[in-house]
Parts: C-alpha cells; structure tokens; sequence
C-alpha cells in the first residue's frame, strides 16, 4: 500500500477524490446513519469545494493506493495536542484484507513528524469498526453528540490513542 498526498490546487485529483469518498462513504454510511443524514454530511464535508476549502485549512488528505489503484483514503489535521483523524474509508472489497495496521503506522508517523503522539477520531456508536480500532488499542477517551444543523447529530464515541 502506498500513500499518496492530495494536492492543493489539483483539481482533477481533488474531483477524483470526492467521487471515491462520496461511493465509499455512501455505501459505508446510508445503513447506519440513513441516506437523508449522510447526504448532508457528504455536501458538507466531500464536494470538491469541501475538500478543497479543507486542505486550505490544513487538512491533509492522503489516496490509499496499490498497483495504481485506489483502495480508499484518509485526511487528518493536527488539533491540540493530537493528530485528528477527520476520515479513514476503504472501499467495501478492500476491507478485512489486513490494512489497518499499515494505515496506524502510517499515522503515527505522520503524528511524529508533526511533534505529536496521540492520534484521536470520532467513530459513530452503531459502526462496528470501533472493534477494529479496539484491536489497534485505541480507547474510548471520550463521548458527544454533535448537532451538525438540518435536524441532524453526530452521535459518537471518540478514541484516543498514545504512543
């Protein structure tokens, strides 16, 4: 697996970018949160506009890629004390294939060279792959429910982990 930086400015990747998130995150999230929210959630955070008024922000968003195909991708951003991991999407046929341990690597690394190390993300109550973080040994550090406007919440539990 390899990771490749979104740049800013790249407006053929950043569209390459929201058409692979807005697939894997529809298909991931519409039986969990239900189509209405993740709709909203994906015009707020994964048009091109978003993603580029993002990385202006300093997000970095990173392409999962192996053999010059995409497999998914992930965007973090150093908050506080901690890299925030904002979002971390493989495609449906790519999962349970042994990435997660390569993908938190990769992460720490990344945390490291911004001075930090502590990774944390918010993973909503009813996805299961809170498990997979649990192997990893990230914790619950926390719990909040987010009123993201339109009548909808982020409703999540959100990990931590040191190293």
């Amino acid at each position: 697996m390899i990771f490749e930086i979104l740049l800013k400015g790249d407006k053929e990747e950043i569209n390459e970018m929201s058409e692979m998130a807005t697939a894997i995150v529809r298909d991931y999230y519409d039986p969990i949160i239900g189509k209405a929210q993740n709709d909203y959630m994906l015009k707020m955070f994964q048009t091109p506009e978003a993603i580029a008024e993002q990385l202006e922000h300093g997000y970095r968003y990173y392409f999962m890629r192996e053999d010059e195909r995409n497999l998914g991708f992930l965007a973090f951003y150093p908050r506080e004390n901690a890299l925030y991991l904002s979002k971390l999407y493989l495609y449906k046929d790519e999962r349970g294939k042994g990435f997660a341990r390569t993908i938190l690597e990769f992460l720490k690394t990344q945390a490291r060279e911004l001075g930090l190390n502590r990774i944390e993300l918010n993973v909503n109550r009813h996805n299961d792959t809170r498990f997979i973080y649990e192997k990893l040994g990230f914790t619950v550090a926390w719990e909040e429910k987010n009123d993201i406007g339109n009548g909808f919440y982020m409703d999540d539990y959100v990990y931590a982990i040191e190293f």
